[in-house]
């Protein structure tokens, strides 16, 4: 019998089952079958982008790498973020100099020549109204502001952002049961010749730790435990705002660094204040005291504000004799007093080094001395009250 045609199939059966064997090797082989490119591939790598830690140098950020494995990121990423919540400052940065940043400071010299000038002569009034005011709810001043009126809505509504801050020895306002005269302090008077206290609050309590406990302060200098001061923060629609030349020192180079574009100061300049006693207890701490007044209706921080017409009160000399000619201009200030850590007012400390201009030389990183309370023929009539949010500077 003739064998080959059933030769010739099982050579067929032969060569379609190889073909079928190569094809199921490549399917479970993925070297050599085609796939579909990752998402970070097709992007040009899969390598993860740095993360930026906002609570260090900027200088710290320059050449970051990414982590190695998606298990390195998830895992460090929230320990740095807890470390920078809770222990407040890091290790000091290297001292500024003019050569950190490149190009000039476009700032630089921008506050205008204005002196102090005498509030009176026989009896008439050389300048506009002025602060620090009585912030009480209820009171009004007898400086008839002739229609001024102050801004009523957040500072960054009217396209104004904060430019400097700087605090005071004691409260520089006056608000009847927070601070006011009955208010005590570690020390009856902390003043000196060339800072004058203001007023205190009524949290301290000498038999409390937190209180007395003294802090290890790394940026701050001049600064006590269980003292009263008042933060406030400059802010204005001619700063060089959302630059790396935002604030200033001296804040008035800040306030009018395009002062060509001024036309109502009232409307476009403003301060706000709120008023603190430092503790040593980290229950208090708040991350960044940079930006502006601390709004939260949950603390009842920035939840009762004054709101009035009044001058700067940055410099010497001046009293109800002697008045400034920087008026006028907005302030909103939180009638209650707070607590705050020392190790909040620390990291404010460091941040203020890490600006571009230069916050180390000086006595930027101290108390300033407070005015009195200007009377009552100085002080605007025009003061109304805002409630929770109206005065955040964010």
């Amino acid at each position: 019998m003739d064998r080959r045609p059933r030769n010739a199939v099982a050579g067929l059966l032969m060569l379609v089952l190889g073909v079928v064997v190569v094809a199921l090797t490549q399917t479970n082989n993925p070297s050599s079958a085609t796939f579909e490119l990752t998402a970070g591939e097709k992007d040009g790598g899969d390598e993860t982008p740095p993360m930026v830690r906002r609570d260090r140098n900027l200088d710290e950020n320059e050449g970051t790498t990414a982590p190695t494995t998606a298990t390195e990121s998830s895992t460090t990423a929230p320990t740095t973020v807890t470390e920078s919540s809770t222990t407040g400052p890091s290790q000091a940065p290297p001292t500024w100099s003019p050569t950190r940043y490149q190009g000039p400071n476009p700032c630089e010299g921008k506050r205008p020549d204005l002196p102090n000038a005498l509030c009176f002569v026989e009896g008439i009034p050389q300048t506009g109204e002025q602060a620090p005011a009585n912030v009480t709810e209820g009171y009004l001043g007898l400086r008839d502001t002739l229609g001024v009126v102050p801004v009523t809505v957040p500072f960054w509504q009217v396209a104004s952002c904060p430019v400097g801050v700087y605090w005071k020895l004691g409260a520089e306002h006056y608000s009847y049961g927070e601070y006011d005269e009955t208010g005590t302090g570690p020390m009856e008077d902390a003043s000196s010749d060339d800072v004058r206290q203001g007023y205190q609050c009524q949290h301290y309590d000498a038999s409390d730790p937190k209180f007395t406990t003294e802090f290890d302060w790394q940026h701050c200098d001049g600064m006590t435990v269980g003292q009263t001061y008042e933060i406030q923060w400059p802010h204005s629609a001619a700063g060089a705002c959302g630059t790396i030349w935002q604030y200033q020192h001296p804040f008035l180079d800040g306030v009018f660094c395009r002062d060509s574009v001024l036309v109502d100061t009232a409307a476009e300049l403003g301060v706000q204040a709120q008023v603190f006693t430092v503790v040593n207890d980290d229950s208090y701490y708040y991350h960044d005291l940079m930006r502006g007044m601390i709004v939260d209706e949950y603390s009842d921080r920035g939840t009762d504000v004054a709101m009035y017409t009044g001058s700067y009160t940055l410099g010497g000399g001046l009293d109800n004799t002697v008045c400034s000619q920087f008026t006028p201009l907005t302030w909103h200030v939180d009638r209650k007093c707070h607590l705050i850590s020392a190790s909040s007012m620390d990291k404010l400390c460091e941040d203020m080094k890490r600006q571009s201009d230069d916050f180390i030389t000086g006595v930027a990183l101290s108390p300033q001395s407070a005015r009195e309370l200007v009377s009552d023929n100085l002080a605007a009539n025009n003061q109304v009250s805002g409630g929770a949010g109206t005065a955040i500077g964010k």
